[in-house]
């Protein structure tokens, strides 16, 4: 894009950090495993470095902007990529369902709205069979945790129920402008569209993953108890999966999570709370 008007310079609190190393932006459309025919979703386009190289790689491109003058910067040098959508919205809102099923989601995701920008854009899962998301480190690293661990948590196992999720590199704050006061990773999603559980088992399986790690410090059993499950039938269900009543909800893997879940459904009760 050429020079002939300066960029817009950046918002902090709309977490604007933007990429300025070429070889991590090569990095990250490698990643991407892009091919002429792709359509790509970008949250967050900023000054349009990882555009350029999305709009020379894949067939289509569609870039969502927030910040209206970052978008009439890139506007003025749309001409040069008859296969760029610019849109000015807000990602949380914007109406993703539209997009081609089988677009790739390919982001820098703005930090202070990773988290629940991810949880919409698993919601869509059918639609994105991968997605490769610049984040914060640590919550790269929640993404990826296994039971046991201190990252392991909701978005660990609400994310890995969803999807394959690897780490795949580390991003040095010198590759942004300004820097952020956090270390960066990106993260490759590789979508599952077989459901474990049916919609309304899913809906028992989001609730009762909030509900288990709402007290950390405390038992399953107490912690589900405090957000109004009956303790007795908590407890059988336990039984009968060989797990102590003292078991903690960090210890639990995804695949025990999800029978827990199937037979809370089966034996006909939930929370009090729902």
């Amino acid at each position: 894009m050429d020079s002939s008007s300066l960029p817009p310079v950046p918002i902090k609190r709309l977490g604007q950090n933007f990429l300025i190393d070429p070889n991590i932006v090569r990095k990250i459309v490698a990643l991407a495993e892009l091919t002429p025919t792709d359509t790509v979703l970008e949250i967050g386009p900023g000054r349009g470095i990882l555009t350029e190289a999305l709009c020379r790689t894949a067939g289509h491109v569609t870039a969502i902007e927030v910040d209206p003058r970052l978008h009439a910067y890139l506007t003025e040098r749309q001409p040069r990529f008859s296969n760029l959508t610019l849109v000015l919205a807000d990602a949380m809102t914007y109406p993703i369902e539209h997009l081609p099923i089988g677009a790739i989601v390919v982001a820098n995701l703005p930090y202070y709205l990773s988290t629940p920008l991810l949880f919409r854009l698993l919601d869509q899962r059918d639609r994105f069979p991968r997605m490769v998301l610049m984040l914060q480190n640590e919550v790269a690293d929640r993404l990826v945790a296994k039971p046991g661990s201190s990252d392991y948590g909701i978005l660990s196992v609400m994310a890995q129920y969803a999807a394959e999720i690897t780490k795949a590199f580390r991003v040095s704050a010198q590759c942004f402008r300004p820097k952020p006061d956090v270390g960066s990773a990106v993260v490759l999603l590789k979508t599952k569209h077989q459901r474990a559980l049916n919609q309304e088992e899913g809906s028992t399986f989001a609730t009762l993953v909030k509900a288990a790690f709402a007290h950390r410090r405390k038992t399953l059993i107490n912690s589900l108890k405090d957000q109004g499950y009956k303790q007795e039938p908590v407890a059988a269900v336990l039984n009968s999966l060989n797990l102590s009543l003292s078991t903690r909800a960090e210890t639990l893997s995804i695949e025990q999570f999800i029978e827990l879940t199937r037979r809370i459904w089966r034996t006909g009760f939930t929370s009090l709370h729902q």
